[in-house]
């Protein structure tokens, strides 16, 4: 049996997803600068910001414990969005999507766009990463700053909802009620 110190306290597969984890959130944060001055509206911009400033400390907290293999200077923290979580459901027709031809067709709908698509990904490689990290204090770390995706995504989707590029469909109602009532509470287990 070998014991390592913390700085070395890694397993192989852990180096690869948490390298992952750090590959995906820098392309993330490289793409938010490239796209940051075509930003028309200043909510998606002040979005935009937050989620960048809050991404970027994320990932030092995250290059610190990794690095180290012991407790980071700045333990993670939660990431709280601003606007209220209401979404408009309905699809209202649209033109149909497709590949920009030009750099000068970016606009707010494609960053934001950019911005999700962020978020999901990095979500996927940390929730990834969490399930196979061996280190104790790396393995929190990533597992405690997944919420904090999910967050951003959400608040992205919200911004996307409201300017009508995020559409939410709905099930008839009677076809909702059925679903909603398909499942039943189980009884709570009898401990023998």
């Amino acid at each position: 049996m070998t014991v390592t110190s913390p700085q070395f306290n890694h397993g192989a597969h852990e180096l690869f997803d948490v390298h992952e984890v750090l590959s995906t959130t820098l392309g993330a944060l490289n793409k938010m600068t490239l796209v940051r001055d075509h930003i028309q509206d200043p909510e998606l911009l002040d979005i935009l910001d937050r989620q960048h400033a809050f991404m970027l400390q994320e990932y030092n907290t995250t290059v610190d414990c990794f690095q180290s293999g012991q407790d980071p200077a700045v333990p993670t923290k939660s990431y709280m969005m601003k606007q209220n979580n209401t979404f408009t459901f309905g699809i209202e027709p649209k033109a149909p999507s497709k590949p920009m031809q030009q750099a000068s067709e970016i606009n707010d709908e494609v960053i934001s766009g950019f911005m999700l698509g962020a978020a999901k990904s990095i979500a996927t490689a940390k929730t990834s990463a969490a399930l196979e990290t061996t280190n104790p204090v790396v393995r929190r770390v990533i597992a405690d700053s997944i919420p904090n995706c999910i967050e951003m995504a959400y608040e992205t989707s919200i911004y996307q909802n409201k300017h009508r590029y995020y559409q939410v469909p709905q099930l008839p109602v009677a076809d909702m009620q059925m679903i909603l009532q398909s499942y039943a509470s189980a009884p709570q287990a009898v401990t023998q």
